[in-house]
This record gives structure tokens, sequence and C-alpha cells, in this order.
């Protein structure tokens, strides 16, 4: 029990610090004019998962324990945070892209691979102790999640939605979890002696499982799944606030409280973590995925027919939906690498898994989808200024650019459901559920 209640409050602290900022960056860079660069914010982290947690997962293999590895990096990743945030609330209105974005570029390398070690750092510890991963780690998340939740209420209920505090709030936490890291039970490092290929020695053996088509198949679907993972992160936040601009919606509460209505999105992923166990036994992972990818397709649907007034039950279906779609997908991949995976490639082969899916996945949906908006709604605003403008033309762009909001939802919704079709004639493995699912 003990064990559990470190690794619980370890989860906690890791989303929390994610919680802080992710789903309400994008309303700070539109209030301070960089909205056409929310992309590259999100998609920064998929940059950065390409290559980050890959490299810092064979170092957790080889050198240094995975928990250290992770103290150090959430110590790294929390000071350069707490900079970009002193930086912007410094600045104010004046705020540039370059300072900001430099500092956040660090803290965000440092973080990403934050999340395989963690999972590396739970999954070691519950071997260690005899227990199932796949029967106790799921429970155990589900604090990370309420975790990105709290966090989330804070920085809205203390108005930080459109401010650089929020950043400071995200880093003073991965401090906090810098700290505490180093008192988590020991991850072994491999003590192998025996001679080892080029690719081993320098600890990239988890790239060979390209070579099984079923883990090449699977890592491939994972990153096609990942180009959706940001899209509602970058974008879903500064949709809800643009209502602010149509009277009937103004004072709704979706569009006050933006980062609240969202929060209903991880109150769905803390109940859904919890039925990980039972789809994995019942469906297998071929159909958990797919479960995931028709979940998104509704995820963005709900968001394109919805609206904060009559139709915010479309936007209440879309946050629990996503639920579905999020855990469904990582936390189901996640175990699976767990399992397809020797112990002595573990952390690398979890790397490999983010790389896929938060690494070239994510950007290439976030890039894509800032191409998506910036054509069909921030060209609407061009020029204009809203706040100075006549009430009946204020209104009547405001509905222009909700149009043009819609549009793009339809689109993510389309390519999720051309992913999903994809999938089911090409995704030929049937793993033995038994074999998922092998008791201790």
């Amino acid at each position: 029990m003990q064990l559990k209640i470190r690794l619980i409050v370890m989860n906690f602290l890791q989303f929390a610090i994610w919680g802080a900022y992710l789903t309400c960056m994008g309303t700070f860079l539109f209030t301070h004019g960089l909205g056409r660069n929310i992309g590259i914010f999100y998609s920064i982290q998929g940059i950065v998962s390409i290559f980050m947690p890959a490299l810092i997962g064979i170092v957790a293999d080889k050198w240094i324990p995975a928990q250290k590895m992770l103290g150090i990096s959430h110590g790294i990743a929390g000071a350069a945070m707490i900079a970009a945030g002193l930086y912007g609330l410094g600045a104010g209105d004046a705020v540039q892209f370059g300072p900001l974005f430099t500092l956040y570029t660090l803290s965000v390398a440092f973080y990403m691979p934050t999340l395989a070690l963690s999972n590396s750092v739970a999954y070691n510890a519950l071997d260690r102790a005899g227990m199932d991963t796949v029967k106790h780690f799921p429970p155990i998340r589900v604090f990370g999640t309420i975790g990105f939740i709290v966090t989330m209420w804070v920085v809205d209920l203390l108005g930080f939605q459109s401010t650089a505090a929020q950043f400071v709030v995200s880093g003073s936490i991965g401090l906090v979890l810098a700290v505490y890291a180093f008192t988590l039970p020991n991850c072994p490092i491999s003590q192998s002696t025996e001679k080892k290929s080029f690719v081993d020695a320098l600890g990239l053996k988890a790239f060979t499982l390209f070579k099984n088509p079923k883990m090449a198949v699977f890592f491939i679907f994972s990153m096609l799944l990942g180009v959706s993972l940001q899209i509602t992160n970058g974008f879903a936040n500064p949709f809800l606030s643009s209502f602010k601009h149509i009277p009937q919606y103004a004072e709704t509460f979706g569009v006050q409280h933006a980062n609240i209505l969202i929060s209903l999105s991880q109150i769905s992923e803390t109940l859904c973590i919890l039925l990980i166990p039972f789809c994995l036994k019942r469906f297998g992972i071929k159909k958990v995925m797919l479960i995931a990818m028709f979940a998104w397709v509704m995820r963005f649907g709900f968001f394109g027919l919805g609206n904060p007034g009559g139709g915010v039950w479309l936007f209440i279906l879309s946050c629990i939906v996503y639920g579905v779609a999020f855990d469904f997908f990582n936390i189901s991949g996640s175990l699976f690498v767990d399992k397809e995976t020797s112990p002595d490639i573990r952390s690398s082969a979890q790397g490999l898994f983010m790389l896929m899916t938060n690494g070239i996945g994510a950007t290439i949906g976030t890039l894509g989808a800032q191409v998506v908006v910036n054509k069909f709604v921030f060209s609407k605003l061009r020029g204009a200024d809203l706040e100075n403008l006549a009430e009946a033309a204020k209104e009547a762009l405001a509905m222009d650019v909700w149009r043009g909001w819609q549009t793009s939802w339809y689109i993510f919704a389309g390519y999720a459901l051309v992913v999903a079709i994809v999938f089911i004639f090409a995704f030929k493995y049937k793993q033995p559920k038994e074999e998922l699912l092998q008791q201790k």
C-alpha cells in the first residue's frame, strides 16, 4: 500500500505540471498577439519527443537509474518554465516570440521524456513488488489525471488562463517533483557485460522492434493516431473563448470558464482509465485502439456541432468521449509495449512509443492543425480589431469565425475517421488475451 501511495504522488505531480498550462496556453498566446504561433508552441512538444525520450530512456537503461533521471529532468524543466513565466509576466503585452519560445522549448525538452520515465519507474516498482502492472497501474495513473484537473481549475479560478502566471505554477510543481523523484524506488540499470552489437552499444535496440511486423504496424498507427493528441489542447480553449464576441453566448459558463468546462475531458479520462483492464481482457488491444480512434472522430465532431448555449451538451459529450479517446490509446498502448518488450530495453521502448505518438504524430498534428485554423479562422481576423468594431460588425465577424472553427473541427474528425477505417484492415495482429493479461 505504501508503494502505491508513493507512485500516486509521483503521478499526481507529473501531470499537475502539464495541466497548469497545456489547455490554456493557446488563449495566453492568442491574447498576446501570438495566435498564429499556437501550433508552433504545441508542436515543439512533439519535435523534442522525436529524440529526447529515446535518448534519456537510453541513459536510464544504461547509466543513470530512471528515478534519478526523472528528478534531473524535472529540475531542468521546472527552472526553465518558471523563467518563461517570469519573462512573460515582466514583458506584459510586449512579450516577444523569441525569448518566450526559447525558455519554453528548453523546459518542454526535458519534461516530455519524463512521461515515459515515470511509466518506467512505476512499472519497475510494481514488477519488483510482484504486482501485475495491467491490474495495478491504471488505478495509480488515475491520480495523474486528477493532478492535471486540479491545476486546470486552479489556473482558471485564479484568472491565469490568459497570463504567463500559468507557467510559474507549472514550473514550481516541477521543482517539487524533481526533489521527490530521488526518493522513489531504485530502478536498476543494465549490468550485462556480454559483447554487444553497435546498435546495442548505443542503446538503440528498441528501434529494431520495427523488424517485427506486428510492432511496426502498431508503431505506425500510434504515430497516425498521435496526430490527434494535441489538437484540442491547443485550440479548444481559444475556440471557446472566441464566443465572447457573440452576445448570446458571451456570459455563458463555457466562455467565462473554458478551462473548467474542458476539464470535464480529464474527469472522463479519470473514470475511463479504470475501464482499461476490463476492456483489454474483454476486447484485446486491436479493438481497444479502434474504439479510441472512433472516439476521436466524435471528440472533434461534437466540437463542430456544439455551442456554449443550447448546444453546450454537445461540448459535454465531446469531453466525455475524450476519456475513451485518450486513455484507450495512450495507457493501453503503453501497457502493450511493456508486455511485448524485454526488461533490458523497456525504457527505450517506452521512449520509442512516445516518439511515435507525442513526437512525430503530435508534431504533424499540431502544425497541420495550425494550417487549417489559420486558413479557416485566423485569416478572417487579419487586420480586424474586434474590441473597437461596432457591435453589429463585431458579432457578424465573430459568427464568421465560428463557422471557420466548425469547418476546422470537421476536417479533424474526417482525418480520424479515415485512420480508423484503414486501421481495421491494416492491423492484423490477434494477440491472445490471456497473454496480455497474464497474472504474475
